[in-house]
């Protein structure tokens, strides 16, 4: 039976969000959540848990490193995972370490759970960093030794990283780990456009150069029943479809699962959704920081939201019509309570 783009649709909406009890557990059903500094008003990750997890509040994805389970790494993007997926995130590997590297591992191990400023003293003057900024030396090897899977970051404070020995781990045969990770982001983003999965595949090939074809890999997943490819789509297995979506209005993060991958926004919703953040303010269409509006199973427009004086202001705008009718007048105003609720703020203008 061929799946039409409207079933594809409506199970992207459901398997999006599940909820869940806690940040943990949310992250553990989700499989990966991204992070990102720029607070619109809050951070990337928060937004993203905020719409699985009941009566969550900004930052506290940090009760999750207190409860366990939960560590960061690089996948697609840089963010959180379960603890049980970060060793397909993070080969380890002790060899070459510079003399900084060495010296600040060893300190690490010494003293447990390590801030950058602790370290601080072991570098010598700042070095460019990835971002074209500059940081201390001594953090950058903080940050090498993490991707080398020999640190792992225990918690944060005010949304830096601190830093612990990673325990001893074994990682998956290449080919294991390449097919796990192609499954997960499969899982975290699925459905998909074969497109975006191919290349999202291609992006973990250079993660596993060993694996010689991403596009033979992904045959051989749809060959063991693991991912169903039909036509233009490709899907996990078992992935369940709905007749209906629940009423609802959700203001989504630029980079929330259901909005990251460009292409099949566009599928599922007809128009081009752009994260404007760093597009000069005179070339802006929809805002800076603009986050898809979500009501029911389609995102019919965008938000804007802002915080002065406690208040928290919501300037929305639409593809086409604003939605006359009184059910999402409804939702809408809910979902901005919700909204100012999370922020910590205790009332809400909404215009446009």
């Amino acid at each position: 039976m061929t799946i039409s783009t409207a079933a594809l649709r409506r199970a992207a909406v459901h398997h999006a969000f599940l909820e869940a009890a806690d940040p943990l557990t949310a992250v553990e059903r989700l499989g990966f959540v991204q992070a990102d500094p720029i607070r619109a008003p809050a951070r990337a990750q928060d937004l993203i848990l905020r719409q699985r997890v009941a009566d969550y509040r900004a930052d506290d994805i940090n009760r999750a490193y207190e409860d366990g389970g939960l560590d960061e790494g690089m996948f697609y993007a840089y963010g959180f995972a379960p603890s049980k997926v970060w060793p397909l995130l993070q080969r380890r590997r002790p060899d070459d370490l510079n003399e900084l590297e060495s010296k600040v591992l060893a300190a690490v191990h010494d003293a447990g759970p390590t801030h950058p400023n602790d370290v601080a003293e072991l570098g010598g003057p700042r070095k460019r960093n990835a971002w074209g900024g500059h940081s201390r030396a001594a953090k950058l090897a903080l940050e090498s030794l993490h991707r080398r899977g020999l640190l792992r970051v225990s918690h944060r404070i005010k949304g830096v990283r601190c830093y612990e020995a990673a325990p001893d781990y074994q990682t998956p045969a290449d080919l294991e780990r390449y097919h796990s990770l192609v499954m997960l982001v499969a899982r975290v983003m699925g459905p998909l456009p074969y497109k975006s999965l191919r290349s999202l595949a291609a992006g973990l090939r250079r993660r596993v150069p060993e694996v010689r074809s991403h596009v033979q890999e992904l045959k051989a997943l749809v060959k063991t029943g693991q991912l169903v490819h039909q036509g233009d789509w490709i899907w996990p297995a078992g992935l369940v479809f709905h007749d209906d979506v629940p009423q609802q209005v959700r203001l989504l993060a630029p980079f929330d699962p259901l909005v990251w991958d460009r292409r099949r926004f566009a599928l599922f919703w007809g128009w081009d959704y752009r994260f404007e953040a760093y597009t000069p303010k005179e070339k802006r269409v929809r805002g800076y920081y603009a986050m898809p509006l979500l009501y029911n199973d389609a995102v019919i427009g965008w938000a804007n939201l802002s915080v002065k004086d406690d208040v928290l202001h919501v300037e929305t705008g639409f593809v086409d019509k604003r939605p006359t009718e009184a059910a999402f007048k409804r939702l809408l105003k809910a979902e901005a309570q919700s909204a100012a609720c999370f922020l910590g703020v205790q009332k809400v203008s909404l215009t446009g």
